[in-house]
């Protein structure tokens, strides 16, 4: 039996995560080859068949003050992990975005497994914004494959010398299953004329505090513009709910709470949605929607990011890094105003050809991200790997 471990953090790392382990389950399930999962992720990729190591789906930041909080947490999980891996050995290392520690897992594996191969799956941004930065050299030395989601990221990783391949974007394969506008309505009870504006404010707990009463005065200023207006805002962990709805309670808000495994079903209700850079971006133009993103991070990582970093990216939405221009409104650090979201969400509710526009330049994305079917070839490679290593021994700590 070959064993598996995948390693990934944050609400969207337990995402990939478990569509990954979907795929890899059922395309071992077709080849009759026995395989076994063990997981650093969240909830998601243990319903997913894996075992979970350690749960790290609420564990994660952007910044550098924003990260202390969980310096404790992340160094526990690295001593369970190295534990872990001198106890079990294992045939492959699959890390899923998730830079920091991820990088940190891949040395000690190098290290008590030095003929291990290690998998890259969804790679860390880095190569975006500091392409020439030491994090994204360490990247380049510690993969020894990269399935690749975005076509650039193919790109750049090819030209580093790292063997690709490129799978197209799982999120593909997620929103087959989405509701309509029409139907993800019914199910909200929710009539077809309403307006409906859907906040996306958090993934991260430093993002309710930075972000969230950003979006909410934003919705404050639409609602006065359009007292009709209806505010869905999907909740992406359960433990953040109570500090959600203690933010929310002073904005007065015609707004409903969902689960967060509704979140596609608020996203496809929506005219519009106010919300943060990430993964949630590309959901968001797949299912045709119009979107305002924001992001803020503190006074110092900003100063370490532009002096010492040289931070120098065009774009920080998915959507307008595949497509190299701003088709999504970035509305970043000084420049995320709740007046100018606001400004931002009317063009798109009240102006025909503004939304026009918008489509085209996703039906323009969706073709950049390849074609459904991305779990079962990422899966597909990594068998075709274990498949052609199953004849040699399992690899033998070096202690």
């Amino acid at each position: 039996m070959a064993h598996i471990l995948i390693s990934t953090g944050e609400v969207s790392g337990d995402l990939q995560g478990s569509l990954l382990i979907e795929g890899l389950t059922a395309e071992a399930r077709n080849r009759g080859f026995p395989l076994e999962i063990t997981a650093l992720g969240g909830d998601r990729m243990a319903g997913a068949g894996a075992e979970l190591l350690a749960n790290t789906a609420a564990i994660g930041s952007v910044g550098l003050t924003e990260s202390l909080r969980f310096i404790l947490p992340t160094w526990q999980i690295q001593r369970r992990v190295k534990a872990f891996l001198k106890e079990r050995p294992i045939d492959l290392l699959i890390l899923i975005d998730y830079l920091g520690p991820n990088l940190a897992i891949a040395r000690y594996a190098r290290r008590v497994y030095p003929q291990l191969k290690i998998f890259y799956y969804i790679a860390p941004q880095a190569w975006v914004w500091s392409p020439s930065a030491g994090d994204t050299q360490r990247l380049v030395s510690a993969m020894d494959h990269l399935l690749a989601i975005f076509p650039q990221e193919a790109e750049f990783f090819r030209e580093q010398g790292v063997p690709v391949t490129w799978v197209g974007h799982p999120l593909l394969d997620r929103l087959q299953g989405a509701p309509s506008r029409l139907s993800a309505r019914e199910k909200l009870g929710l009539s077809a004329e309403k307006t409906v504006v859907t906040l996306l404010p958090a993934s991260r707990i430093q993002e309710i505090h930075t972000l969230l009463p950003l979006l909410a005065e934003s919705a404050g200023q639409l609602q006065a513009e359009l007292p009709e207006v209806q505010f869905l805002l999907p909740v992406s962990l359960p433990a953040y709910r109570g500090p959600i709805e203690e933010t929310l309670q002073s904005y007065g808000l015609r707004l409903t709470l969902l689960d967060g495994a509704d979140t596609l079903t608020a996203i496809a209700a929506a005219d519009l949605a106010l919300c943060k850079s990430g993964t949630v971006n590309l959901e968001i133009a797949l299912l045709g929607v119009p979107q305002v993103v924001v992001y803020k991070v503190s006074p110092l990582t900003r100063w370490v990011a532009e002096r010492i970093l040289k931070f120098d990216a065009p774009f920080v939405s998915p959507v307008n890094i595949v497509l190299q221009r701003e088709t999504a409104p970035e509305l970043l650090q000084d420049n995320a105003t709740p007046e100018r979201v606001t400004t931002a969400a009317l063009d798109f509710l009240r102006n025909p050809q503004r939304r026009a526009r918008l489509a085209a330049d996703y039906q323009e994305l969706r073709q950049a991200l390849g074609e459904p079917g991305v779990c079962q070839r990422a899966a597909g490679a990594i068998l075709d790997y274990l498949e052609s290593q199953a004849q040699g021994d399992a690899p033998t700590p070096q202690l």
